[in-house]
């Protein structure tokens, strides 16, 4: 049995987007068969321990996915250590994330919507302007790619173009 690649998604306060990240690759992984270690995280302190916010986990339930186990966690430098993947969900938590990066570390840190070829660009905060719909698409289409390429033997970091 190959090593489990570790992938861990990246948001402000991983409440809404990396959560159902989080919980959609993990289902989309589990039907592929594939060997994943998942997380989910945000850069911000200030929902730690909170469940998904109940407008992500509705609209994630009304596509199957369940993310009503998951709970918010911060990001941390070690994060860096136990993940070969960092997806962060927009530009400024890219920079948040780069912030930490322990001196010397390689891990590939990037744009979850490169997966899908829209470089530079953010999944958009529902927090506070809804769109839980619209985050929903970008995802399932983000960690369909991820499950391909992984489902190809590419690994989770191996020949990417955005890497």
């Amino acid at each position: 049995m190959t090593q489990a690649e570790r992938v861990v998604f990246v948001c402000l306060g991983n409440i809404c987007r990396s959560p159902t990240a989080h919980g959609i690759f993990r289902d989309k992984a589990a039907q592929a068969g594939l060997n994943v270690v998942i997380d989910s995280a945000g850069t911000g302190d200030w929902h730690i321990g909170s469940a998904p916010d109940n407008r992500a986990v509705r609209a994630a339930q009304s596509r199957g996915y369940d993310l009503s186990d998951l709970r918010a966690r911060q990001f941390s430098p070690a994060d860096f250590t136990d993940y070969d993947l960092i997806l962060a969900m927009d530009r400024a938590n890219l920079r948040a994330i780069e912030a930490q990066r322990p001196s010397g570390n390689a891990t590939p840190v990037a744009l979850f919507l490169d997966l899908i070829g829209q470089h530079d660009s953010d999944v958009p905060d529902p927090y506070l302007d809804g769109g839980f719909d619209h985050v929903l698409d970008l995802i399932e289409q983000g960690t369909d790619m991820l499950v391909s390429r992984m489902k190809k033997g590419q690994g989770c970091t191996q020949h990417l173009p955005f890497l």
